[in-house]
């Protein structure tokens, strides 16, 4: 995750004012240390707009304005993210309200005056249509964006504004490890040797 946010943060050194984030994801990742959920990967959104770990701020190149970050699918957080959200003035956007269409967050886009964005996409964010679609998380938070709205999402941005970073988190590719596991022991896969 350090790593992840490193990658943003030195974007944001880079670009100044001039970079928003799109950050998609079913969950806000607004937490601080003080939240009732304090694990590292749900204050990433946190840390970016300054409000994270002080000895973790202090790594970080720079921080983003929390009016230049929109959440994207948000649908699930703790009862003490919301306050978080309001409160720094971030801009969410629920699966719904771009269901149809992503003229919503292309106008918050143009509002904020960038011309960059930098997009995280959190493998959470989709929700599993049906079963020719990949769960890609360890889970799923029902109700969210399905991977063609997300594509949309993402080309419509493209063409908006210059993208200038992507990142990628929660992907945990269950069926490579579940096969990894049952073929631990075969011949020529195990790493083992015939004497």
């Amino acid at each position: 995750m350090l790593r992840e946010r490193g990658a943003v943060s030195e974007l944001a050194h880079r670009y100044g004012e001039d970079l928003a984030i799109v950050w998609i994801d079913a969950h806000p990742d607004v937490g601080t240390p003080h939240s009732e959920y304090p694990g590292y990967h749900a204050m990433a959104v946190a840390t970016l707009t300054g409000h994270g770990d002080p000895d973790v701020q202090e790594l970080l190149p720079a921080t983003f304005s929390p009016d230049r970050v929109a959440l994207v699918g948000l649908r699930s957080w703790a009862e003490d993210d919301f306050p978080n959200i309001a409160e720094w003035g971030i801009r969410s956007f629920s699966p719904d309200e771009l269901r149809q269409s992503s003229r919503p967050l292309l106008e918050w886009i143009a509002l904020t005056g960038c011309s960059r964005v930098v997009i995280h996409f959190d493998v959470y964010a989709v929700d599993r249509v049906d079963g020719n679609e990949i769960v890609l998380g360890l889970g799923m938070e029902p109700n969210g964006l399905t991977s063609t709205e997300v594509r949309r999402i993402v080309a419509d941005v493209d063409r908006a504004v210059d993208v200038v970073g992507f990142t990628i988190a929660e992907f945990i590719p269950r069926q490579v490890m579940h096969l990894r596991q049952h073929m631990n022991s075969f011949p020529l896969v195990s790493g083992k040797t015939a004497d």
